[in-house]
């Protein structure tokens, strides 16, 4: 018997047993298992970088077609990077020894900063790979009016 116990109840049955803290939580069935609709939001990895131009987003989406995935900026300055991966077809006489790709629906979400044009952003999608740029704008120095000293 494991001496980690189960903090929403009963231990685990087995000595070898990966104890998974997220195991009885309601929203996912366990951050060990078979990857679902959970895991896909989580395994959609994405850089952002900054350049003296521009944010530019690089995300991860192999397998994934241009058409499957949408690019928004919502409510101002929120980019959102969403889509759906397609389910692989089974076959009836298929025999799955190891399901680790991720299907389902995705979407991450990121606040810009004030210095965007978010009317001016691109996206790009090349093997696999999804950029984003979202050009800055140029950042106006304040005008300051130098002032006399009398006396």
């Amino acid at each position: 018997m494991s001496l980690i116990p189960s903090f929403f109840g009963g231990r685990r049955n087995n000595t070898f047993d990966l104890w998974d803290p997220f195991q009885d939580f309601p929203f996912t069935s366990g951050a060990l298992s078979v990857p679902g609709e959970t895991a896909s939001f989580a395994s959609t990895r994405i850089d952002w970088k900054e350049t003296p131009e521009a944010h530019v987003f690089k995300a991860d989406l192999p397998g994934v077609k241009k058409e499957e995935v949408k690019v928004e900026v919502e409510e101002g300055r929120i980019l959102q990077i969403s889509g759906d991966r397609s389910v692989e077809k089974e076959e009836k006489n298929d025999k799955w020894h190891r399901v680790e790709r991720s299907s389902g629906k995705f979407m991450r979400r990121f606040r810009l900063p004030e210095n965007v044009k978010v009317d001016e952003v691109k996206a790009a999608m090349e093997n696999g790979v999804l950029t984003v740029t979202v050009p800055k704008a140029e950042v106006q120095k304040p005008d300051v009016k130098a002032i006399d000293i009398s006396g």
